[in-house]
């Protein structure tokens, strides 16, 4: 069966079916790792630049976002590695798939969205993804992403969590990832 992944802008009208789903992916995968979580904030924080929703037969199956910032270890690792400014970064966050539209090309597309959406802002994409998220570090590897560390980030009264530092392909990088997906 064929599907057909749409990308658009998020909008205000979708942030309840996205919580709907953000719980979903907790309760499967536990992911956000930390919790409990404000699921509002951590849909629409006020560092983020940009938000993206993937539909399928009209239904929110994904989000991704661009955010200005992102932890500070993260930020001065990437920027260690692409020689940039953290100005220069963007944090492609809150990457989520429904547990119903995974290995449908969603997270393809998503992060393929938010990689064009850095470049045209002028900044190069960077993210971090905890290092027991096997099926996401799959997903980035394969989409041409280059891991470049490991961070560890502190929480008071929570376990500290093991981060890898991932930076995004070049647009060449992303054309040519995105053949070989084909």
């Amino acid at each position: 069966m064929l599907f057909h992944v749409l990308i658009r802008a998020r909008r205000q009208s979708d942030v309840d079916s996205l919580l709907d789903m953000v719980q979903l992916v907790k309760r499967v995968d536990g992911y956000p790792p930390r919790g409990p979580v404000d699921l509002e904030r951590f849909m629409v924080p006020p560092e983020q630049l940009s938000g993206w929703v993937a539909e399928i037969d009209s239904q929110v199956v994904g989000h991704v976002a661009l955010h200005a910032t992102g932890a500070n270890d993260t930020v001065d690792l990437a920027a260690r590695h692409t020689a940039k400014a953290p100005e220069d970064l963007a944090v492609v966050a809150r990457v989520v798939v429904s547990p119903t539209a995974r290995r449908l090309g969603v997270g393809h597309a998503l992060l393929d969205t938010a990689v064009t959406g850095a470049y045209e802002r002028g900044q190069h994409p960077i993210l971090e993804v905890a290092v027991h998220f096997d099926a996401a570090i799959g997903l980035y590897e394969s989409c041409g992403w280059s891991r470049v560390g490991e961070v560890t980030i502190s929480f008071p009264d929570e376990p500290s969590l093991h981060r890898y530092v991932y930076i995004g392909p070049t647009p060449a990088q992303e054309e040519a990832a995105a053949v070989t997906r084909r």
